[in-house]
């Protein structure tokens, strides 16, 4: 699978819709055709940015006994993310709104069996240009547990990075020397990083925040149908997207 997923990289390509991402690449190394948007990346660039990602690292909480521990062997546990609905026996289901986010948190800061903040439900009452700041005042006001962060563009994840940083009481070197946040990054299955998601995986290596670089590879739709297929181009996006995290700031945390 591994061997497979490099060969579709090195003769398939990726489309990388960013044009710093692209240009990324290309000084790795990569080949790069502007025009198409197309990028092949050479298993040797992909083999650097493995031997250069930590098997192991830290994510800090608002107290040292929420730090989170990442490595092979730990298990984690975080809530679901990205729901535009929420539901209950009481108001019913609904569009996802401020209050009901605002729940969520609480809910998940009690439960011992969630270790971790999530996007759990998207507050669509908050203007969509104002909303990283509600999102993360929430998570920052009443929970502290390690909190999640967008990555909705440079100055939207630059906001939230400077939030966590007021309310924690960090300095921007304090910040950077180690993690404090994370955020989710799915590739555009098959084969494709966005300009969001790019823009989110460089932010986040260059600040020393760790991304899960999440492939969404569904059997027949935007993935091959068979299982083996499948189960090749996950690894591929994933690959590709670590690759991208290395070209920016090698060694930072990525999952």
């Amino acid at each position: 699978i591994h061997t497979t997923a490099l060969r579709t990289l090195e003769e398939l390509g990726v489309r990388v819709l960013l044009p710093e991402a692209r240009k990324l690449f290309k000084a790795g190394g990569a080949r790069v055709d502007e025009s198409s948007q197309m990028v092949w990346i050479g298993r040797e660039m992909v083999d650097a940015a493995i031997a250069t990602a930590p098997k192991s690292f830290s994510i800090r909480g608002g107290d040292p006994k929420r730090d989170l521990l990442f490595e092979l062997g730990t298990m984690v546990w975080q809530p679901g993310g990205g729901a535009p609905h929420a539901t209950d026996l009481i108001r019913g289901r609904r569009p996802g709104s401020l209050q009901d986010f605002r729940d969520f948190v609480q809910i998940v800061q009690a439960l011992d069996s969630m270790h971790m903040m999530s996007a759990m439900t998207e507050p669509q009452d908050v203007p969509t240009h104002l909303r990283h700041y509600e999102f993360t005042r929430a998570q920052m006001e009443l929970s502290d547990k390690v909190p999640f962060v967008f990555a909705r563009g440079t100055p939207q994840t630059m906001d939230s990075f400077e939030l966590i940083q007021v309310i924690r009481g960090l300095s921007e070197d304090d910040f950077r020397a180690q993690p404090w946040t994370y955020t989710v990054i799915n590739t555009n299955s098959p084969r494709q990083l966005d300009i969001p998601m790019s823009q989110g995986l460089i932010d986040f290596a260059r600040w020393n925040q760790p991304s899960v670089i999440t492939p969404f590879t569904l059997m027949g739709a935007m993935a091959p149908i068979t299982p083996a297929g499948a189960m090749m181009l996950s690894p591929a996006e994933a690959l590709a997207a670590l690759t991208l995290t290395h070209l920016a700031n090698p060694g930072a945390p990525i999952m």
